[in-house]
């Protein structure tokens, strides 16, 4: 039977089409490149790797590691399809304990880049170096190198021109390529871990044995001031981790780590589990931070149902999330004075034990944060198209001010309406000031904190911090903004790089310039227990009123005022029919 007319028979793709197909399953950017070579690093026994990035991975990827190494011989069957030593029969994959089985990294690595494998095994006199480009392979050559594996990766999809476009910037793949390392690290700490980038030394991991060591030294030191284990060990269920208490939530999950029997994992369900367990704790806008290893039997995880291992199969799902929830729940409440917040409010914070003072001692504070030292009467704001005359009469708590407009009572956030005004002056192409520290302040910043200062050097020194490195992960900050007289802490540079990390906050629904610009202004703004001064507010709103675009919102979409009619008040206090 002849051939339709314009349509193609089905033919068998050759083998270079097919691999560089795959290798889209298990490559998709540098940071996967880094993943699985270091989990191969791992699996040989590695006691410490180092990874090496030029241009965020693009350019160039180096792990080295000091393993068992590979031997001469079989150094052509590591780069080949479906060849690997972790497994030798089908049955084993019901009982994985390596990171690797497929036997597919390698070989799709190297179809899709330049890619140099030198390794030697304990016992050889040398080691053997093998050369892959685009899938072809050399013969094996001698080469100099101590017992263990490097593996060079260059100009990676060099021959995939349509995936190599859809790379992001090095900056930002680099900051993929420390995120994965932290990653890994948590899941296995007793392995230690070195980051280089364009020639210098980002981040070493040290090896370690307490989890809460390694966690804190990939959240941030105030992470282990701040943590408290979560343990449990009952019937095939183990957990083991460390979480942060409420006040270290973050505005995204990025902060919290899983691991299933040691192996880094994305798992929606079991992140949501361990958010429901701070459910009372926290805001729904907030996460927690932390990381949680869960062990169980291996016939209970299936771990080949995605081409990079980062997702899991769980068997009976429901189950273990509701134990580790209630655990995580349990581990909670231990933690004495504890807070619960509100929806809609801030982080919940620790409060001292509770007690009952006299009615006076509860409202006498709040009376007083209503009287302006020097003030004989309210301050009159001049009325405009947007809003009548104002009167401001106090603060209430250094954070809502208190004013009448007519028939009205107004609430005003300081906050909110402080960070507004600085959003929309970055907006517009402002710069904030910056003031020059006596003395220079010292402060740690984690792996990821470090390079996200390093790729989002621009957006910091137009923040107003002036910032060096000081050596051994720690920073000397020479300057901090200052907006309108007052001064941003030190201690804020972390939680900005922490939100740059993650495209700024992630509530502001514009781009990614809205939200770098809206974190900028978050922690310049005056803040919540300030003391304002009566003129400053009142320049403020004036400030506020004065913006093109009718602000009437912070950039996180929190009111800025409350308005409250005479009717509602009248009704409020009974007073409807009159």
């Amino acid at each position: 039977m002849s051939a339709v007319a314009g349509r193609r028979p089905i033919r068998r793709l050759d083998p270079t089409t097919v691999g560089r197909i795959a290798a889209g399953e298990v490559v998709e950017r540098p940071a996967s490149v880094v993943k699985e070579l270091v989990e191969n690093a791992i699996d040989a026994g590695a006691h410490h790797v180092t990874v090496r990035v030029e241009g965020g991975g693009i350019l160039g990827i180096e792990v080295a590691d000091d393993g068992t190494g590979i031997p001469a011989e079989e150094l052509a069957l590591a780069v080949e399809r479906y060849a690997t030593s972790k497994i030798t029969e089908e049955s084993e994959l019901g009982s994985l304990a390596t990171l690797g089985f497929r036997g597919e990294a390698l070989a799709a690595i190297a179809s899709v880049s330049r890619l140099t494998l030198t390794s030697r095994v304990p016992g050889e006199p040398g080691a053997h170096r093998l050369e892959v480009h685009g899938g072809r392979i050399a013969p094996p050559a001698p080469a100099a190198r101590s017992v263990g594996t490097t593996v060079e990766v260059r100009e990676l999809f060099f021959n995939v021109p349509a995936r190599r476009k859809f790379l992001r910037s090095p900056a930002a793949e680099q900051l993929e390529v420390t995120s994965v390392i932290d990653r890994l690290y948590l899941a296995r700490p007793s392995v230690g871990l070195t980051l280089e980038a364009n020639g210098r030394e980002v981040a070493r991991y040290p090896p370690t044995e307490e989890l809460r060591a390694a966690a804190a030294y990939v959240l941030g030191p105030e992470f282990s001031e701040s943590a408290f284990p979560v343990r449990l060990d009952e019937g095939p269920i183990r957990l083991e981790g460390w979480l942060g208490r409420p006040p270290l939530g973050r505005s995204s999950s990025a902060g919290l780590f899983v691991a299933v029997n040691r192996r880094t994992i994305v798992d929606r369900s079991l992140q949501q589990a361990v958010r429901l367990a701070y459910d009372e704790y926290l805001p729904r806008t907030r996460f927690p931070v932390g990381v949680l290893g869960v062990t169980l039997p291996p016939e209970r995880v299936d771990v080949n149902v995605h081409p990079t291992k980062r997702e899991v199969r769980l068997a009976q799902p429901t189950e273990i999330a509701d134990r580790v929830r209630r655990t995580v729940r349990e581990a909670l409440r231990q933690i004495p004075h504890l807070a619960v917040a509100p929806e809609g409010m801030p982080p919940a914070a620790e409060v001292p034990p509770a007690t009952e003072p006299p009615v006076s001692a509860v409202f006498a504070p709040a009376l007083h944060q209503t009287r302006f030292e020097g003030m004989e009467g309210p301050r009159t704001i001049a009325p405009t198209d947007r809003h009548p005359k104002l009167e401001l009469l106090g603060c209430l708590g250094s954070l809502y001010w208190v004013a009448s407009a007519g028939e009205e009572l107004v609430l005003v956030d300081q906050h909110a309406a402080s960070e507004r005004v600085v959003y929309s002056e970055l907006r517009a192409g402002s710069r904030l000031a910056r003031q020059e520290l006596m003395a220079p302040a010292r402060i740690a910043l984690s792996p990821r904190q470090a390079a996200t200062l390093a790729t989002e050097s621009e957006t910091v020194a137009r923040a107003g911090f002036v910032v060096e490195p000081f050596g051994a992960g720690s920073w000397r900050i020479h300057a901090v903004p200052t907006y309108r007289g007052r001064t941003t802490p030190p201690e804020e540079l972390p939680r900005l790089l922490d939100e740059l990390a993650e495209g700024g906050r992630p509530s502001v629904p514009d781009g990614v310039q809205e939200r770098v610009a809206a974190s900028i202004a978050c922690h310049a703004a005056v803040r919540a227990g300030d003391a304002v001064g009566v003129e400053e507010m009142a320049h403020l709103l004036e400030a506020l009123d004065a913006l093109p675009d009718g602000a009437f919102a912070c950039p996180h979409g929190r009111p800025i005022l409350v308005r409250l009619p005479r009717s509602r008040l009248d009704r409020w206090f009974g007073r409807s029919g009159t």
